[in-house]
């Protein structure tokens, strides 16, 4: 059990990632967080990451497609869901 609490911690390492720095204007989509384009090497908490996932879902249809904001919806569960699983512990 304790393997795949660290495996997914180590997924979630290795899937945070940075805003683009170049230029990023407040209503401009997060491509780290739907896609991990534009990222730079960055560990994020879980709750620093549900943080930045919820602020890029409230910016809504504005600046996502339906498509995007379920991806990003499904970001956060998965999140939570870990962090649940550690909690649990």
């Amino acid at each position: 059990m304790k393997k795949t609490v660290l495996t997914l911690i180590a997924a979630l390492v290795m899937g945070t990632c940075l805003q683009a720095t170049a230029g990023t204007a407040k209503e401009e989509k997060d491509q780290c967080l739907l896609a991990s384009k534009n990222c730079v090497t960055q560990v994020d908490t879980i709750q620093k990451r549900m943080k930045r996932i919820n602020a890029e879902i409230k910016k809504g249809t504005k600046v996502y497609s339906a498509e995007e904001l379920a991806k990003l919806n499904n970001k956060l569960k998965e999140a939570d869901d870990i962090l649940k699983e550690l909690e649990a512990k």
